[in-house]
């Protein structure tokens, strides 16, 4: 006999052959699910209570095993869409991947430089994205770097523009929220509207206003309210309009990030905030080469401060034994109140 379960157990079987669905997919589905099980009612198309409730249930039962079927707001469609990801982002978890240990390092690192972008651009150019495998010393050459940002982008996991610039997909801000949370606290934002991550969209032009919004966001926000949701500024004129800042790619120029590459930012014992790494690896030889001067200026000085010191000893060492000859002769007076004079003693020698 069917049951519930039973449409759940299909259901997930045709998400999973999927990767990512819509909204729309994924309620068309569940209604084929519920008809394949005659015993189950079938869920009317419209009714968003009853597709919650599935969810919550699916939820429910994948808890034990860290899985969760997540749903996140498409930011360049505005589609609502929905994923099964792993909620632990563990060692065991990376092993279910057909990328390598070097593949999954690389691919960490561009979602870095991705995050730590300028103007909050979350995005990075196909030869800064290159140029990561001579900073990760990784033995993969160019051409295979090439290949495996290509199979990021086929399996979902980046998205390349037509400027040939590597952002965030949506598949990856659904499974690896986590990790971008917990690694990069600082620089993710979040949408003002539906408080979920946000890599494209617009930004307020007051200064130090935080309102980040999606652009379908934007879009529905505008058609209801006039002032910006945090600071108030008037956003009906045109003028005004004009004024608002991207967030995303449309925030960079071309070739203005491909000669900087940022690090992440360290604990204040370990190093100062987000430094700026100048695109030649070489540079870090050039900065030890300047240090090096310093360090055998500083050597010098000390061997001048010695040589001084010793100088001074011997100084008074010789003053002490200046001293020592005055007492001595001093004492032989003493003994002999009436020494012979000198031609007398030179008399007595004669005779």
């Amino acid at each position: 006999m069917a049951s519930s379960n039973d449409v759940q157990r299909l259901f997930l079987q045709a998400v999973l052959s999927r990767r990512i669905v819509s909204y729309k997919l994924a309620c068309a589905i569940w209604k084929k699910c519920a008809e394949a099980t005659v015993e189950v009612a079938i869920p009317r198309d419209d009714d968003r209570a009853a597709w919650d409730g599935f969810i919550t249930k699916i939820n429910e039962s994948l808890n034990a095993l860290n899985l969760e079927f997540r749903h996140l707001t498409d930011e360049i469609s505005g589609r609502e869409t929905y994923a099964l990801v792993n909620r632990k982002g563990d060692e065991i978890a990376q092993m279910a991947t057909d990328y390598t240990p070097a593949e999954i390092v690389y691919f960490k690192a561009i979602v870095e430089q991705i995050m730590l972008a300028p103007h909050e651009s979350f995005s990075v150019s196909s030869l800064a994205a290159l140029r990561e495998l001579s900073y990760l010393k990784s033995t993969m050459t160019k051409t295979q770097g090439e290949t495996v940002l290509g199979s990021f982008v086929a399996k979902g996991w980046l998205v390349k523009s037509d400027r040939g610039r590597y952002s965030l997909s949506t598949r990856t801000r659904l499974e690896l929220l986590p990790y971008i949370k917990s690694t990069y606290p600082d620089e993710m934002i979040e949408c003002t509207i539906c408080m979920e991550i946000l890599t494209r969209g617009i930004a307020c032009y007051t200064r130090n206003c935080k309102a980040r919004l999606h652009t379908h966001c934007y879009n529905n926000y505008r058609r209801l309210h006039q002032n910006c949701p945090a600071c108030g500024q008037n956003w009906t004129a045109e003028a005004n309009a004009k004024k608002l800042v991207q967030v995303g790619e449309g925030a960079v120029k071309d070739g203005q990030d491909d000669g900087r590459r940022r690090v992440r930012r360290k604990s204040t014992a370990e190093g100062s905030d987000d430094e700026d790494a100048e695109g030649d690896p070489d540079s870090s030889q050039q900065t030890q080469s300047q240090t090096q001067p310093s360090q055998s200026q500083k050597k010098g000085k000390g061997k001048t401060k010695a040589n001084r010191r010793t100088r001074k000893t011997i100084v008074e060492d010789d003053e002490d034994e200046e001293e020592e000859e005055t007492n001595e002769n001093a004492m032989d007076v003493d003994e002999d109140d009436n020494p012979p004079p000198r031609t007398q003693s030179r008399r007595k020698t004669k005779n």
